[in-house]
This record gives structure tokens, C-alpha cells and sequence, in this order.
């Protein structure tokens, strides 16, 4: 089957960096609820042991009975792990702690890499009309973020806007290739995205400067503020563009996912 985004079913995008803290989390809820904004229909896959974003969406720990554990490891069907957020046309896999030993309960599984894809690409999918599955890997390239790179049509980046930021995406380069080599040819990078960032720091300014030198146009114009609004929203279970809409953090997801559909819709023209 191809693992080219067509017509037919979701565009499948994996929001992945093994440095922790980075603003995946986030930028997975509040891409998501922006995309849902401009219309689409949105799932998030939350594949972080952490369950920060199942958290986010208001799912709490005891509505969690069937996960994306149970999705990749169990053979549970669509209609038992996804469920409704409080936000029309946004729906979660949830996850529990119990996805951190997703990556021993794989080993042994001669399709460990292929779990995810053949999950999503399952008849029963076509029935949700989701246009856009976005996936929050865990902090780490184990078996999960390799799940939902083989799945994805492209990997999004969040970069947060501090020394050293540069030099942890060469490992993840590196596993991208290595997944385009083994298992999906065609999966690309969509963009970086920087996240966390200080106009008014001088490395912010500096770490931007040398991600659009060394890498161009995979770099976002979008860039994604620190903002205390943005930080205090998952504490009341709700993306920031519910919680303050027209916070600077809301205003920067609004533009990061016009930018994303304007780059699908010239792909698809």
C-alpha cells in the first residue's frame, strides 16, 4: 500500500524530536485545535507514556480503559480507542503510562515497525473523515517514534529557540533517512517549527538566524512565542485557543496551521 497522502484518507503528520520540553505536546493540541478552526476534521495520537496530551483534551486517567497501547499491541479496533474531546470535530487516542513498555512488548513482533500504519489504514478509518491525523511522539526514538514515522506522510519538528537546538536534530536526520531507507520511502520533512521563542533574547534571535541558514525553507515563517498563556492552559484541560483566543500564543497556532494547509493545497494543486 502506498504511503503517499492522497484524496482519499487523512493526511497523517508525526510531531517528533527526542529532546524532551521541546513544545510537542503543545504544538500537537494547538495545531490540532486550529486546524479544526479552519474547518478540518482533526485525530490526535497520543504516543508519549506521559499522556500530557490526552491530559490537555480533558481526558482523564480513568476515561483511558483502551489506548494506543491497546491499538498497537492489542488488536483493538478504531471505534474502541478513539474518543471525543471536548472540542467538535477533535478526537484523541489517549495513553497511559503503560506505553512505556510498548518498546519490549514490540521486540518481539515481526511487524514491530508496521503497527501503527496497518492501525490507521484500516477499512473502518474511512468512516471518521478525518482530514488530518496528527501523531505526539515521545521524547525519544524508540520504537513508538519509529511506529509513527513509518505511518506518516511527513515528520513536523518543533525546535525550541535555545543553544544547542541545532545539534539534536542531526540523530533525528538520521533516523528519517533510515526509515525512508527501510520502511516509507516517501515520507518528508513537512517543516522546523520554532517553539518556546524571546524576541527580546539575543540567542532566540541567533538560534533562528542559524536554522534558516542551515536549513531554509524547511524552517516555518510561523514562529511560536513564549507566552504564559500557551503555558497555562493545559492546566485547565483546553488548547490555548480556547483558553485566550486572542493570546499571542492562539494567533501564532492560527498562523502555523495557515501556513501548513497553504503548503497542502499548493502540494495538492
Amino acid at each position: 500500500m502506498s504511503n503517499s497522502p492522497d484524496s482519499k484518507g487523512p493526511r497523517i503528520v508525526a510531531i517528533a524530536n527526542q529532546k524532551g520540553g521541546v513544545g510537542k505536546t503543545t504544538t500537537a493540541i494547538n495545531l490540532g485545535a486550529a486546524l479544526v478552526e479552519q474547518g478540518r476534521k482533526v485525530l490526535l495520537i497520543d504516543l508519549d507514556p506521559q499522556g500530557n496530551a490526552s491530559t490537555g483534551l480533558g481526558i482523564e486517567p480513568e476515561k483511558r480503559e483502551n489506548t494506543a497501547y491497546e491499538l498497537l499491541l492489542d488488536d483493538a479496533s478504531l471505534g474502541d480507542v478513539i474518543q471525543a474531546s471536548s472540542i467538535k470535530n477533535f478526537d484523541i487516542v489517549p495513553a497511559t503510562v503503560d506505553l512505556s513498555s510498548a518498546d519490549i512488548d514490540l521486540i518481539s513482533n515481526e511487524k514491530r515497525s508496521h503497527l501503527l500504519y496497518d492501525a490507521l489504514r484500516q477499512p473502518a478509518m474511512d468512516a471518521y473523515e478525518y482530514d488530518y491525523v496528527l501523531i505526539d511522539c515521545p521524547p525519544s526514538l524508540n520504537l513508538l517514534t519509529v511506529n509513527a514515522m513509518v505511518a506518516a506522510h511527513s515528520i513536523l519538528v518543533p525546535l525550541q529557540s535555545e543553544f544547542f537546538a541545532l545539534e539534536g536534530l542531526s540523530q533525528l536526520m538520521l533516523t528519517i533517512r533510515e526509515v525512508r531507507q527501510s520502511a516509507n520511502p516517501n515520507l518528508r520533512i513537512e517543516g522546523i517549527v520554532l517553539t518556546m521563542y524571546d524576541s527580546r533574547n539575543n540567542l532566540s534571535q541567533q538560534v533562528e538566524e542559524d536554522a534558516r541558514s542551515n536549513l531554509g525553507d524547511l524552517v516555518f515563517k510561523t514562529i511560536i512565542p513564549r507566552n504564559v498563556r500557551v503555558s497555562e492552559a493545559p492546566s485547565f484541560s483546553m488548547p490555548v485557543l480556547e483558553f485566550d483566543p486572542t493570546s499571542k500564543g492562539a494567533m501564532a497556532y492560527r498562523a502555523l496551521a495557515g501556513e501548513l494547509l497553504k503548503k497542502h493545497e499548493k502540494v495538492a494543486a
